[in-house]
């Protein structure tokens, strides 16, 4: 959308720039983190972790995610300018929606925090294959948790 010059010109350094940057770049990375961590933490730890905190971890990141980043659309499209160290009092209950979102949001990263301690202190051990997808060779050739010096001598693949 930012592409199209009179859209451009129109939100240029407004908070729709950070807003669509962030959906855009940060959800991207950000999930595709955290999807890695529980799907590796298995083999890393050689235990399961708590599914249920898991699946809270993720809405809890992802509504107060979207409290952050979905609301800074609106003020953006509203003219408010992005680098200013005040604004006017229009904005204020978007900021203040965005704000509690961005402690939510640092908060529920705390709470991945817990699931991963938890789960290197008390989870229950990891069977070989824990999920339907993991087929490639650390999930097939290594037991759990991997050891080091893994591949001391070259795989033989099929």
């Amino acid at each position: 959308m930012l592409s199209l010059v009179p859209v451009d010109i129109q939100l240029q350094d407004t908070y729709y720039v950070v807003a669509h940057f962030h959906y855009v770049m940060v959800a991207g990375a950000l999930f595709a983190a955290f999807a890695g961590i529980y799907f590796w933490l298995p083999k890393w730890t050689g235990k399961m972790y708590d599914e249920r905190l898991g699946q809270i971890h993720f809405w809890l990141t992802m509504i107060f995610f979207n409290m952050i980043f979905f609301v800074q659309h609106f003020v953006g499209l509203a003219g408010m300018p992005r680098r200013v160290p005040d604004y006017p009092l229009i904005f204020e209950t978007w900021n203040k929606i965005s704000s509690i979102g961005a402690f939510g949001f640092g908060l529920s990263q705390l709470l991945l925090l817990y699931v991963v301690l938890k789960c290197i202190r008390s989870g229950e051990p990891a069977p070989q294959k824990p999920w339907e997808g993991a087929d490639s060779l650390e999930w097939t050739h290594l037991p759990t948790p991997v050891p080091y010096h893994t591949f001391e001598t070259q795989p033989v693949l099929k």
